[in-house]
Order: C-alpha cells, then sequence, then structure tokens
C-alpha cells in the first residue's frame, strides 16, 4: 500500500502533468514503438524522433528491417550511437517478430524479454504504451528521481523496477514513468536541479538537490 507522502507526490503530479498517456518516441504501431525504443538507448529521444523520422519511410514494414542490409543499417542509425549493436538486435529482432509472430509484437513479458535488444525497460514501454498492461519503465530519469524522492535506494534497474512496483499504486505505474520523465526533463534537470521552481520540493528527500 503507497504511503501518504507517496500518494501526495503523486496527486502533485497529476495535477501538474495531467494522467493522460504520452509517449515521446513517435510511432504509428507497435513495432516501430519497439524498434524506436531499441534506438533510444544512451539516446535521447529526440534524436531517435530525428532518425525514426526518414527511417520508417525507408523501412515502411518488418519485413524490410528482417532484410536488411547490416551495414546500410548502420549507416542509416550511425547518430542515435552504438549503431553496431543496435543494427544487428533490430535486423535479428524483426526476423523473429516476422518468422515467430506472424509481425505481431508479443505482449508477454517473457517472449518480449527473448527478442534481441530488448530487456526489461523496452518491453515494459511496449506492454505500457500498446497494451496499456500496469508496467514499470525504469530509464535514467525514473532512477535518478526515484532516489532523491526516497521512494527507493536501490541501483539496479530491476531491483528498483521491484521497489516502485511495491510502493505505487498499480494505477500509476505507466504514469510514473511519463511523469518523472517530464519532471527530469524540465524542474529535477541531472546536475542542475531546479529545486526552488518544484512542486515536490518540501517532499523530496534531497534536500535542496544535494543528490
Amino acid at each position: 500500500m503507497a504511503s501518504k507522502r507517496v500518494l501526495e507526490i503523486l496527486r502533485r503530479l497529476d495535477e501538474e502533468y495531467t494522467t493522460e498517456y504520452k509517449c515521446y518516441l513517435n510511432h504509428d504501431n507497435a513495432w516501430q514503438l519497439l524498434i524506436a525504443t531499441i534506438l533510444s538507448a544512451q539516446c535521447t529521444d529526440a534524436r531517435v524522433n530525428e532518425v525514426t523520422k526518414d527511417l520508417f519511410k525507408k523501412y515502411d514494414s518488418l519485413e524490410k528491417f528482417a532484410a536488411a542490409d547490416l551495414e546500410e543499417l548502420k549507416k542509416d542509425i550511425y547518430s542515435t550511437g552504438f549503431y553496431h549493436n543496435k543494427a544487428k538486435n533490430i535486423i535479428s529482432c524483426a526476423k523473429d517478430l516476422v518468422e515467430i509472430y506472424g509481425g505481431e509484437v508479443p505482449s508477454d513479458l517473457d517472449k518480449l524479454t527473448k527478442l534481441a535488444g530488448v530487456g526489461n525497460k523496452t518491453a515494459n514501454v511496449i506492454r505500457g504504451n500498446i497494451y496499456n498492461i500496469p508496467s514499470i519503465v525504469v530509464d535514467t530519469h525514473v532512477k535518478r528521481i526515484s532516489k532523491k524522492l526516497g521512494i527507493t535506494k536501490e541501483e539496479d534497474p530491476l531491483k528498483i523496477e521491484k521497489d516502485l512496483m511495491k510502493k505505487l499504486p498499480k494505477d500509476h505505474w505507466i504514469l510514473w514513468n511519463i511523469h518523472i520523465i517530464r519532471l527530469g526533463r524540465t524542474i529535477c534537470i541531472a546536475g542542475r536541479p531546479k529545486c526552488d521552481e518544484c512542486f515536490l520540493k518540501d517532499l523530496c528527500e534531497a534536500k535542496n538537490g544535494t543528490c
């Protein structure tokens, strides 16, 4: 059960950002979101959206990604970083989706995480945004700010995910990621937090941005 302090944090986030589900990676369907999320590792959503704007026109089906030339795909996604592994994983993932799942992206966590390049974070992005399955996505913002707010003391993303699942009500699992990303980009900015402007400052355990 969520504590009164956690419930107050959630109430203020809802009030500030609404309870509308918003995905920051541009996509038209499940497989595009899956590929965009693979590309987003160690890369900003803005950069990924810039790359996928042309990428999804060039490769407008899973079959085209599955048949892509590795070296050519590397060039297409070069600016997202770690392009060698990302290109290999995207081709392998697309092949499995076409050959095993008939072009459909599965909703099952175990099936998703068996796909190349798909860990718990990516799987939960799909489960939450495509299938509306309550999921916790632990990205850099969620890890950093959940710790600052004192909701978790863990360092490992999987342990943070489990901790947040215990401490947040299920109806806010998806919203937590959406809200915390926005907070982390606008107010609780890494290395230069605007604590005086923060509507959660009296509930934050990291006084005056010291953590």
